[in-house]
């Protein structure tokens, strides 16, 4: 998740989400159990109002459970969870209500701070939803009104596939997590990554961290880490690109104090022209604003023209040796401080550039 990819220069195919898929597969379940009758496909109706056809597999069928898996369609978006087997048991109970169970391969929810609670399998609120609607509907439809319905979700490999997103840093163990809010995978939507910033500020705070360590993704807070051996985990947000949003989460939540943001030098030379957006699909670098930055540090014609024949701002370093006393840095990483403190004034902002050797330079404030 935090290595983040280019946007191909083409249509994208749009997808599914884990909350739809499971729903399709409930529908599926809970009809084979009533009718035992084994279901090859089902539609089901999503959040944003479209119906959506799910095709599905291995029936297992008996008069007191039912189980059916389909496999997860992305799209084009480079989602973990793409053909990833989802299956859902269904049995009936006494208690009337709609109860949801953690199979093998859904996370369980062991920190404060998300919207469901610890203790709970990893089942966000809009599926949660979205399959209880779909069992009311079916109980109604076929006079089962006096019954409640236990859904167990496991999605297999799931708990391998979560090695692979941040669920751990969110208290989300042993899974990934059923989501989605509109039941369509946009490809490559800054939706989820923006909504993933956020949960792990909230889950931050809830579990009492008034200070942030913030990196573009694993890579810089690897670097990072060797300024801040042990700081918590839980309190490490990868930012990604956007900063803008980043800050403004910061900025709203006011138990926050200190922020520590590390940023990778090409990264460094979008923001500190005030692009707060910094994919490559969005923003490039501006040459002549950084080679009039090199001027303004004090360079003369000579070294500072250098600028505009390099092809990336990675190589910066080959005219400015990368050192916390060499000007330019120091000027580059105010001009990204002022960027930031534009949008989240009331805390305490430390920055660290970061090139691709690892190096640090930490901001010098005057």
């Amino acid at each position: 998740m935090s290595d983040l990819q280019e946007i191909p220069d083409k249509p994208l195919r749009k997808g599914y989400t884990t909350g739809a898929c499971a729903t399709a597969c409930v529908k599926g379940a809970l009809l084979g159990l009533i009718s035992q009758k084994k279901q090859e496909k089902v539609s089901v109706m999503l959040p944003v109002g479209e119906t959506a056809t799910f095709y599905l597999k291995d029936a297992i069928i008996s008069e007191d459970k039912s189980a059916i898996t389909t496999i997860k369609d992305a799209g084009d978006d480079p989602d973990v969870t793409h053909l990833a087997e989802i299956t859902t048991t269904v049995s009936f109970n006494t208690t009337k209500e709609i109860i949801f169970k953690r199979g093998e391969g859904v996370g369980l929810v062991t920190l404060p701070g998300l919207e469901i609670a610890v203790g709970e399998p990893a089942i966000n609120p809009v599926p949660r939803k979205m399959m209880t609607t779909v069992c009311h509907k079916m109980l109604s439809d076929y006079n089962l009104t006096d019954k409640g319905v236990t859904i167990e979700i496991s999605v297999k490999d799931g708990e391998k596939l979560a090695k692979r997103t941040l669920n751990s840093r969110l208290g989300i163990l042993h899974g990934i997590s059923i989501l989605g809010t509109s039941g369509i995978v946009t490809p490559f939507s800054a939706a989820s990554y923006i909504a993933s910033i956020q949960q792990g500020i909230d889950v931050a705070l809830a579990n009492n961290e008034t200070r942030l360590l913030i990196n573009s993704g694993a890579r810089s807070e690897k670097a990072l880490r060797s300024t801040f051996p042990d700081f918590p985990e839980v309190a490490c947000i990868h930012y990604g690109n956007w900063i803008q949003e980043t800050f403004e989460k910061i900025h709203k939540e006011k138990a926050i104090k200190v922020v520590n943001m590390g940023i990778m030098l090409g990264k460094a030379s979008k923001l500190a022209k005030g692009h707060t957006n910094t994919h490559s699909n969005k923003t490039t670098w501006d040459k002549n604003f950084i080679y009039k930055l090199a001027l303004d540090s004090g360079y003369n014609e000579e070294i500072s023209s250098k600028v505009l024949a390099l092809n990336m701002a990675g190589r910066l370093q080959e005219i400015f040796t990368f050192d916390a006393e060499e000007p330019f840095y120091q000027m580059l990483l105010q001009k990204c401080y002022e960027h930031c403190y534009k949008i989240a004034p009331n805390v305490i902002l430390n920055l660290y550039l970061i090139n691709n050797n690892n190096q640090i330079i930490s901001y010098k404030k005057v």
